[in-house]
């Protein structure tokens, strides 16, 4: 397909995106090319925006970012034989080499020489996105295309999760950001006994109560470890899902999860950190597991069937609805954390 097409992109080693005018994708003989209806924005896209210091330190201008989407198949390549045109599609964003130790034992989530749609390839902030067969997800057609744009973080929440056991667990979803609050809505479709947000901003905390949370905790305004410890009589929570990032609240999710209890931890500390790694590990003899992306494509399967299934509803995660020429003020709510999930759309706005 030839022609120009819109896109959003970090044209500079600066703060901030534009939107610009480029060539529209050529596909190669194993790609396909998707017309983009609805994309979400991520918080890695807040960092690419903010050119923050992972930013700079991965990403090459020009680079049109964005991940997650919902389109159409408009052409396909000569040796794709899985997707045809006028497929509605998502795409895995992790596109893994094939080849490495990982890939060839079920890991190809954690490849050694992976690139990310969006961060080292040209991604879905535009009107048409180049997408290798492989990474190509078909998407249910009863299911609105807002939600199947969701469904890679989606999947983060859904495999930080269900990593083990869920059922009957008191869980502590640590960071009510977007994938903390799905989170909090898998774990309650999926048999958690009693849930537990912690935030420190109340929008958030309001949203996982929607999502299912039995307590939301405000970390600013209250002791959590004492709230939790009383919540759970003493004992700890079962499971925690760290989603936060935070050192400081890290450290506090460890002193409340009781022994043998297990950790899936999903969010980055931006620097390295100070940890007891004998009291709150070790001698508690807790599993911790460290979490990125999903597993391909074992997640994928989860997810769609929890949505099909009405099980697991995230509306509510979507919170603001926006023009694609809009994508400045999205991002001014991401960081003002007043926000779940904002949508950019090529077509409306609601």
């Amino acid at each position: 397909m030839n022609g120009k097409m819109k896109a959003i992109m970090k044209v500079k080693r600066e703060k901030g995106a534009e939107i610009c005018w480029i060539p529209t994708p050529k596909i190669g003989p194993k790609e396909v090319l998707v017309q983009v209806r609805v994309a979400s924005i991520c918080g890695s896209d807040l960092h690419i925006y903010d050119w923050d210091q992972w930013a700079s330190n991965r990403i090459k201008p020009p680079r049109v970012f964005g991940h997650e989407l919902s389109g159409e198949v408009i052409e396909v390549g000569d040796e794709v034989n899985s997707v045809q045109v006028g497929t509605f599609v998502s795409a895995e964003t992790h596109i893994s080499c094939g080849h490495c130790i990982q890939c060839r034992t079920g890991n190809a989530h954690v490849c050694r020489n992976f690139k990310i749609l969006g961060v080292d390839v040209d991604g879905c902030f535009a009107e048409y996105v180049a997408i290798p067969e492989n990474n190509v997800w078909k998407n249910d057609g009863s299911l609105p295309l807002e939600l199947t744009s969701l469904q890679e973080p989606l999947g983060n929440a859904t495999y930080t999760v269900l990593s083990d056991e869920i059922v009957g667990r008191t869980v502590l979803a640590l960071g009510c950001g977007p994938i903390g609050i799905m989170a909090i809505g898998v774990a309650r479709a999926c048999g958690a006994s009693t849930i537990i947000g912690v935030d420190i901003i109340d929008y958030r905390l309001n949203l996982a109560k929607k999502m299912g949370a039995d307590f939301i905790l405000n970390d600013k305004k209250e002791d959590i470890v004492d709230k939790i410890l009383s919540i759970t009589n003493e004992e700890g929570v079962d499971v925690l899902l760290e989603m936060s990032g935070v050192p400081s609240a890290i450290r506090k999710g460890f002193k409340v999860l009781r022994n043998a209890g297990r950790a899936s931890l999903l969010g980055i500390p931006a620097l390295p950190m100070e940890f007891d790694l004998s009291n709150d590990i070790i001698f508690k003899g807790v599993k911790v597991y460290g979490i990125t992306g999903r597993k391909m494509f074992d997640t994928w399967y989860q997810v769609s069937r929890l949505l099909k299934s009405h099980r697991l509803d995230i509306s509510p995660v979507i919170t603001h609805r926006l023009k694609f020429e809009e994508f400045e003020r999205g991002f001014e709510l991401m960081k003002s954390g007043n926000c779940g999930k904002i949508i950019l759309s090529q077509e409306t706005k609601n």
